[in-house]
């Protein structure tokens, strides 16, 4: 764990967000509080799906829907 003061934080802010990417910083005030910065995970929607190549053109795709709905 890497630790700044909050004068030093925000001197090297670009830095310290680069540091807090692999490991835990804390970042310490004069009066003594602490405040700890760590990089979270991004959550993935379960709908942000890879993309497929296919021979389907989207011309064949309009006709199917514009077919179902006709029935």
């Amino acid at each position: 764990m890497r630790i700044y003061t909050d004068s030093q934080a925000k001197q090297e802010f670009t830095d310290l967000l680069a540091f807090a990417e692999h490991e835990e910083v804390m970042i310490k005030r004069a009066d003594g509080t602490m405040f700890f910065l760590s990089a979270q995970q991004r959550k993935l929607s379960p709908f942000d799906l890879e993309g497929m190549d296919t021979a389907i053109s989207t011309q064949d795709i309009v006709e199917a829907v514009r077919e179902s709905r006709r029935q």
